[in-house]
């Protein structure tokens, strides 16, 4: 094999753009795995910087910065087309 390591037993922080494709379709697409990977995602998040001693904005703001792009991404299409109108 090489000295390539399987791509099922790499991290996704150590897959490199070439292979990420390989890489998630060597994951299990299993519902139960799919929701212990959101849940252990959300695990590291909150330790990281939520559930600290001196917490700061930070924690709080990235979700929340996170929810306005993606509403303004959604929404793009019926703002865009408010923008275009001369008369309201």
């Amino acid at each position: 094999m090489g000295g390539r390591a399987a791509p099922i037993a790499m991290k996704l922080m150590d897959v490199k753009l070439k292979d990420l494709n390989a890489w998630v379709l060597s994951r299990s697409k299993n519902p139960i795995h799919i929701f212990a990977a959101i849940c252990r995602g959300h695990d590291r998040f909150y330790k990281k910087y939520i559930d600290v001693k001196k917490g700061e904005i930070g924690g709080v703001a990235m979700p929340l910065m996170a929810y306005v792009v993606l509403s303004y991404i959604w929404n793009y299409k019926h703002i865009k087309q408010d923008r275009w109108r001369k008369y309201h």
